[in-house]
């Protein structure tokens, strides 16, 4: 099967998840700055979760670059990382709304928690359709930084009943991990051609 489409599928599905986020930032309800606090902890959600949604576009580009085939089983994989991404937008909303609140900073943490699990779905569907020796298969080798990340969740998702305010700062901090994309697969492309030019 050609990932052409299941790539072009997914980047807009994501285009269409940070657009409905946007959407939801209301206008200060002033013409002066005092009009702008209120909006901040609604602003800064976004802001995170626009990360989150940039971190798996960017990732994903990557990680369909180490693949070189596709199944249905992969499609039913990513659909499945799709379904979590796109219910980023409604916990957004609802942390926005009561950032001090236990429920819904701990919702937003057992969200990225489906998500980065899907994605490890996802990434072993590939490797079984591609082989112990494919790209992604020795890129992502014992998976160290996708398990630090899932302890970082189930750990905040607990903390967000007694502190949700370092909860939150625990999900950016997952966050900062994945911001530059996969070295990982980078390099083991960069490897895998630089063999293939000898």
């Amino acid at each position: 099967m050609n990932k052409g489409r299941l790539e072009a599928f997914s980047d807009g599905v994501l285009a269409i998840i940070i657009t409905i986020m946007v959407l939801e930032l209301k206008i200060p309800r002033g013409s002066d700055l005092a009009a702008l606090p209120p909006i901040v902890p609604v602003l800064l959600s976004y802001v995170l979760s626009f990360a989150y949604v940039g971190i798996y576009w960017n990732n994903h580009h990557h990680l369909l670059h180490a693949t070189p085939h596709i199944s249905g089983g992969i499609m039913w994989a990513n659909l499945h990382l799709l379904f979590w991404l796109s219910l980023v937008p409604v916990v957004t909303g609802w942390v926005g709304e009561h950032p001090q609140a236990s429920w819904p900073t701990a919702i937003y943490g057992m969200l990225l928690l489906m998500a980065a699990l899907a994605w490890m779905v996802l990434e072993q569907a590939i490797i079984s359709r591609n082989g112990p020796e494919s790209d992604l298969s020795r890129a992502v080798g014992r998976r160290v930084k996708e398990k630090l990340s899932g302890f970082l969740y189930a750990a905040a998702i607990g903390l967000a009943f007694v502190r949700p305010w370092a909860a939150q700062g625990i999900y950016a901090l997952a966050a900062l991990m994945w911001i530059i994309p996969d070295r990982r697969i980078e390099a083991r492309a960069t490897v895998d051609r630089e063999g293939a030019a000898r």
